[in-house]
């Protein structure tokens, strides 16, 4: 296959996943909500959960996203040193955007800094945002897409707190930022946490978390602790779905880490909305693919 035709195939594949991504929720995703609707006992919040459903079947039948905000599009990369197309891919991604806005369709939501105007077509500075991981010795790429929204882009935040307020320090400031904001981000809710030494690092990984299946577990057992009873009080305050009151707030919380510095220890959140709408493909070197995501699914 010539590389001209290689690089459409790819443009090709990543705008029609990309728009997929905002029309279909995760597998993971959809078998948590269902989860989360047969636990309620209340029916006002049976009828929000019916109504996410009902928004489902309807995006499905019409070929639409689900929710209108399409968010600002990132992609999450891991790709091997082999990949053929490892020099084109930026560009197949800034094409595939412009292409899946026009063909999904996606709002246009990216607004240029200081101009304050947006570019029409989901691409801007840095835009789609790209997070590149290199593995050695591979031919294939497997690229996440994350729709990030508004609303669940809200109660996003990072701080580098002072060494004595430890664990109980990140805990404190997840529920401040939770029950301050995160009704805005349309809940039940997933809630990404980063633990580090900086800032920026730890808002990196709490983004990061937001990309594992629901219900896996930080591979560190006290971590894995963590989560657990971060994601138990979360629950215990009850938002309920759309903020309404419910048995439950979010559908879990993911923690991600690095080392840190002896005097600083910070912790950044991110989260997604009820609506989490994060696809996972993986493509060989003679560009076939798989959807690792929604399985069986063929764009």
């Amino acid at each position: 296959m010539e590389q001209d035709i290689k690089r459409e195939r790819l443009i090709d594949i990543m705008a029609k996943f990309t728009g997929y991504a905002g029309k279909h929720l995760p597998d993971d995703v959809m078998q948590k909500l269902k989860e989360l609707r047969a636990e309620e006992n209340t029916p006002m919040a049976k009828i929000f959960y019916d109504a996410m459903f009902e928004d489902l079947k309807m995006a499905d039948e019409m070929d639409r996203p689900c929710c209108q905000d399409t968010g600002v599009i990132q992609y999450f990369v891991q790709v091997g040193s082999r990949f053929p197309l490892i020099d084109e891919i930026e560009g197949c991604l800034r094409e595939a955007v412009k292409r899946a806005t026009a063909e999904a369709p996606l709002r246009h939501n990216v607004v240029e800094i200081f101009d304050e105007k947006n570019t029409g077509n989901n691409v801007g500075t840095r835009i789609p945002w790209i997070d590149w991981e290199l593995v050695p010795g591979s031919d294939e790429v497997k690229i996440y897409v994350y729709m990030a929204g508004g609303g669940c882009s809200l109660p996003g935040m990072a701080k580098v707190l002072a060494p004595l307020e430890g664990y109980e320090g990140v805990v404190q400031f997840v529920f401040d930022q939770i029950t301050s904001y995160g009704i805005n981000a349309c809940p039940p809710l997933l809630i990404g946490i980063g633990i580090a030494g900086s800032a920026e690092v730890a808002a990196k990984l709490s983004k990061k978390a937001l990309l594992r299946p629901i219900g896996t577990r930080n591979s560190n057992p006290r971590g894995a602790e963590l989560e657990l009873m971060i994601e138990k009080g979360l629950n215990e305050i009850e938002i309920g779905p759309g903020g309404i009151t419910g048995k439950n707030s979010v559908m879990g919380v993911h923690i991600e880490q690095a080392g840190r510095h002896p005097s600083t220890i910070a912790v950044g959140l991110s989260t997604g909305c009820w609506a989490h709408r994060r696809a996972l493909i993986r493509i060989d070197a003679e560009l076939g693919y798989e959807m690792l995501s929604h399985k069986g699914a063929i764009l």
